[in-house]
């Protein structure tokens, strides 16, 4: 095991064990590597990937510190690695999407607050019958969004936002060629939002997973189309 990876292992153990407790100082960094018989050099480097993807969090003059661990900034590093990726790459976080989202939908149907649905429902009013392309897509976002909050699961609900760039350029590139598609999105979104109103966990499953499948399918015959073209 390279001697980086090594150094990342042990401070985990440290936070895994509650040694080190979100909010806690990490000892100075010659006591920390002598007590875990790392290098300085290979420490300093630990904390430094730990601070990427937001478990530590370095404040210049102060020290390290444990970040508070909540799933929505831990899993928000995801949001910058799926920005990378091309296209082709979308439809692998379209397949998750399709498992992640319809789950999402039948648990908000079980336990989302009447109030909660209530604004799920004036999300889809709120679009005018005019709105452009920008307006459809916030409008989207937002919709899936209240779903997943609504599930109840924090962890479900950073992974679906965390997943939401690179899917929500698909849906774009899919509002401006494919004809249809805007009026069969708001379809979907009024089934989705009437199975959850109605507690019906069953079809709000359903209508989730064929409304994610609808775009997933559109980009893979898409891009097969391209890559025809061009071959």
């Amino acid at each position: 095991m390279p001697v980086t990876d090594e150094a990342i292992e042990k401070i985990k153990a440290m936070i895994v064990s509650g040694e080190l407790r979100p909010g806690a100082r990490l000892p100075k960094e010659a006591d920390l590597a002598e007590r875990l018989g790392l290098s300085r050099n290979s420490l300093r480097e630990a904390v430094k990937a730990l601070s990427l993807i937001r478990v530590l969090d370095v404040r210049q003059g102060d020290g390290t510190y444990v970040t508070s661990l909540e799933p929505n900034l831990l899993l928000d590093a995801l949001g910058f690695v799926v920005d990378f990726h091309q296209d082709d790459t979308v439809l692998e976080f379209l397949e998750v999407r399709r498992i992640l989202e319809p789950a999402a939908a039948a648990m908000a149907a079980r336990v989302m607050s009447q109030e909660d649905i209530a604004a799920l429902g004036e999300v889809l009013d709120s679009l005018p019958a005019d709105a452009s392309l920008d307006e459809l897509i916030a409008n989207d976002l937002e919709f899936h969004r209240r779903i997943a909050a609504g599930s109840g699961n924090t962890v479900l609900c950073s992974l679906i936002e965390g997943i939401s760039g690179p899917t929500a350029r698909a849906r774009i590139w899919r509002g401006l060629t494919e004809e249809g598609a805007v009026a069969r999105t708001s379809e979907q979104h009024r089934a989705i939002y009437t199975a959850i109103a109605g507690r019906r966990p069953e079809l709000a499953h359903s209508w989730a997973m064929v409304h994610v499948a609808g775009v997933e399918q559109w980009l893979r015959e898409t891009l097969g189309n391209t890559d025809s073209a061009l071959g």
